[in-house]
């Protein structure tokens, strides 16, 4: 091999690998483009005083597990009460 076949190979390699970084930079600012994109709008923010006091039970808001309608959440006083104690 001689010396102009070297430098033509290895000219090669340092184009192919600059090509590599440039499309590996080019997907990393794409994908942080499309993320803050994401972020940008956040959910709104519930009034406190229009919500009811229930009790907080996650797995029966999701379906995961069945929950007390809001017909028999009632709290301990109220049960009491009812029981005339």
């Amino acid at each position: 091999m001689n010396r102009v076949d070297k430098e033509e190979r290895i000219q090669r390699i340092r184009i192919g690998l600059t090509g590599l970084a440039f499309v590996f930079l080019l997907v990393l600012l794409g994908t942080a483009i499309s993320r803050s994109s994401n972020d940008a709008s956040a959910p709104p923010v519930q009034n406190e005083l229009a919500v009811p006091d229930q009790p907080n039970e996650p797995l029966a808001e999701i379906g995961a597990a069945p929950g007390t309608g809001t017909s028999t959440n009632i709290t301990d006083e109220q049960a009491n009460q009812a029981k005339g104690k």
